[in-house]
This record gives C-alpha cells, sequence and structure tokens, in this order.
C-alpha cells in the first residue's frame, strides 16, 4: 500500500489552499486553511503515512517551513520563476500544479535551513539600507542634474556644503525637494551604520569568520555577507555548483553530441560551445566577489596571476572574471574543509585542486 500523501499549498496572506494526492497521483482532498500556525499543524498532523509538501518562495516562506518541516517527512519551497504555468491560473490551479510536480520530482528547490539564521536577517537589512542609500544619492543628483547643473563626483552628498548646492537651484519647491533628500540621505547612513555594524558582530560569532577573511580581497564585510547568504558551504557539492549560483557558471551548449559508427553509439569529438554565463544567480554573492577580485589583484598573489592573463592577451574584464571565480573556489574549498588560506591554491591548476571544493 502506498502511504506517500503529496501537498501542494498556494499560499496568500490570509488562506492557504492545500491540494492532496496519494503517491499514485489520485485526488483525495482540497481545503482551504487560514494563514495561521496552529490551523496549519492541525492540517498536517491529520495526515496519515510519509506526508510531502511543497509550496512557492514568497514572504511567508521562512516562517512557513519552519513551521511544517518538523511535522512532515519533506518540505520543499520551490522557485515560482522556473514554474512553468500552463493555461490558466488560480490559487487552486496553482495548489494543483505544485502538487502534481512534486510528486513527479519536477520542482527546483530554494534552500531554506537552520545555519546562520540571525545573520541572514542582519545581511538582508544591510543590503536594503545599502540599496536605499543609493537610491537617494542617485535621486539627489539627478534633481540637480536636472536644473542644468554639472555634479560629478562625491560633492554633492557633502552634507557641509548642502546650502552652498541648494543655493543653485531656483525655485523654492526644488530647493525643499533638496533639503528633504539631504535629511532622508542623512538618516539612512546612519542606519547603515547601524546595521553594519549589527551584522559584523554577528560575523564574528560565525567559526568560518576567520577562515574567510584570510583569503584575500575578502574583508570583513563580505566574508559577512557570504556567511550570511550562503548560510552553509556544504550545499554545493563541488565548485561548479558554486560558481552557478554565484553567476560565474558557463553555459554551454551542444548538438548533435552523438553518432552511429558500426552499429555502435559513440560521442562526436567535437568542443563544446559557450554561451556566456549564467543568468539564473544570486546577485548580490557575485557582486561580493568581482568586488573582491578587484581588490585582490592589488597584490600578491593574484597580482601576478592577474598581469600574467593580461600578459596573454586576455581583456581586463575577463582577467577579473578569472580572479573571482578562482577565489569563489578557494574559499568555498577552506570554508568547507576548514583550512587556511595558502598562496599556492592560487596557481593551482583549475581542474586538480578545487575541483571537490
Amino acid at each position: 500500500m502506498n502511504r506517500d500523501k503529496y501537498v501542494g499549498m498556494d499560499v496568500d496572506q490570509a488562506t492557504i489552499v492545500a491540494h492532496v494526492t496519494d503517491g499514485d497521483g489520485k485526488f483525495l482532498m482540497e481545503t482551504f486553511l487560514k494563514t495561521k500556525a496552529e490551523g496549519i499543524r492541525q492540517f498536517l498532523r491529520s495526515l496519515e503515512g510519509r506526508v510531502h509538501v511543497a509550496f512557492e518562495e514568497g514572504q511567508q516562506a521562512s516562517w512557513l517551513y519552519d513551521i511544517i518541516r518538523p511535522l512532515v517527512t519533506e518540505t520543499i519551497v520551490c522557485d515560482a520563476r522556473r514554474n512553468k504555468t500552463i493555461g490558466s491560473k488560480g490559487d487552486r490551479i496553482d495548489a494543483r500544479k505544485i502538487c502534481q510536480w512534486l510528486r513527479l520530482g519536477e520542482l527546483r528547490a530554494v534552500y531554506h535551513g537552520q545555519h546562520g539564521r540571525e545573520l541572514k536577517e542582519l545581511v538582508h537589512c544591510y543590503s536594503k539600507l545599502v540599496g536605499d542609500t543609493t537610491r537617494t544619492m542617485n535621486r539627489l543628483k539627478s534633481l540637480f542634474r536636472g536644473q542644468g547643473i554639472v555634479c560629478r563626483g562625491q560633492g554633492v552628498y557633502n552634507w557641509q556644503r548642502q546650502e552652498e548646492w541648494k543655493s543653485l537651484l531656483k525655485s523654492e519647491a526644488l530647493r525643499t525637494r533638496a533639503d528633504l533628500l539631504y535629511k532622508q540621505l542623512e538618516v539612512l547612513k546612519a542606519l547603515r551604520e547601524d546595521a553594519k555594524k549589527a551584522m559584523l558582530e554577528e560575523a564574528r560569532r560565525q567559526t568560518s569568520n576567520k577562515l574567510l577573511l584570510g583569503v584575500p580581497g575578502i574583508g570583513a564585510v563580505r566574508a559577512a555577507m557570504m556567511m550570511g547568504i550562503v548560510g552553509t558551504p556544504h550545499r554545493f557539492r563541488t565548485k561548479r555548483q558554486y560558481w552557478g549560483y554565484c553567476g560565474f557558471g558557463v553555459v554551454t551548449h551542444m548538438s548533435g553530441e552523438y553518432e552511429i559508427k558500426d552499429g555502435r553509439r559513440e560521442r562526436r569529438k567535437k568542443p563544446l560551445q559557450t554561451r556566456g554565463l549564467n543568468d539564473n544567480f544570486n546577485r548580490r554573492m557575485k557582486a561580493v566577489y568581482k568586488g573582491a577580485a578587484v581588490t585582490a589583484i592589488s597584490a600578491e598573489p593574484f597580482k601576478s596571476y592577474y598581469q600574467r592573463m593580461i600578459d596573454n592577451k586576455m581583456r581586463s574584464e575577463m582577467a577579473i572574471l578569472t580572479v573571482a571565480r578562482k577565489i569563489a573556489a578557494i574559499s568555498l574549498a577552506i570554508w568547507k574543509k576548514g583550512d587556511t588560506f595558502q598562496p599556492g591554491l592560487v596557481n593551482q591548476a583549475q581542474s586538480a585542486g578545487d575541483e571537490k571544493g
């Protein structure tokens, strides 16, 4: 007797639609739940056998994952962008499709775990404040540029010179707008520093912090962001999986891969065609490693590593990308193994030392 049950959930702020089938795909029930912890727990406890649950990533995903995970055999938070919607869309339809894809093993899971949950929240807070600060700075500069006022560089953000800059604006409304933007910028900068301080304090409690700080180009903020975003390096079996997560995975294309000779299948000896880097990646992690690469090439051992590529006529941006890939592979390896950084790792062949990093 098949004792597996599959539950697809479409989650809304107020209600959850749950569609349930057995292991053979036979419909068992459909129910509507309030998005409340106790009601969800009661529903799952009422299901017998091995229960598998899936729902899409969203604002409430972490909260819901923590509620469901201890009560069922399997919990999958799936990537909504990868779930192809066929035909009409609705809460009941979505719940049914998620249930069907869960049973068939067609869902792409989004990582949710217990590693570094506190640091993850602090990194998220800091990143959002950095983004808000950047947007406010852009709005302020756009205000002056819109009036034909040249404001190159960082001088326009100087708090001591704000009155001088505001005097260049011709109308009272524009000066008021600039004044409010300056006040907003001042508050955001203070909040960003508070968030940064809290993030770094939590990062220093992590055992991996000192290991990552030993990698050239990775400072305190970058190490904290890596630990907060990734959680655990053991999510990635090889460096190539990690490269894909960070946006450094090379997309390849192959057609006509096999041929028949003497009645036997043989693989053609033709090179793979590349199609650039993968476009489904974590933007913040890519920014962390590209920034680390720019910092690392100013000193050894990455300075000579970078220069060799330039001497071999590689474009500067491609050389920076190669350095970023190398730093990502090295940091993953020492993070997983608990080793310290050794300069010899930089010149190690790509196919050997950090393949399983």
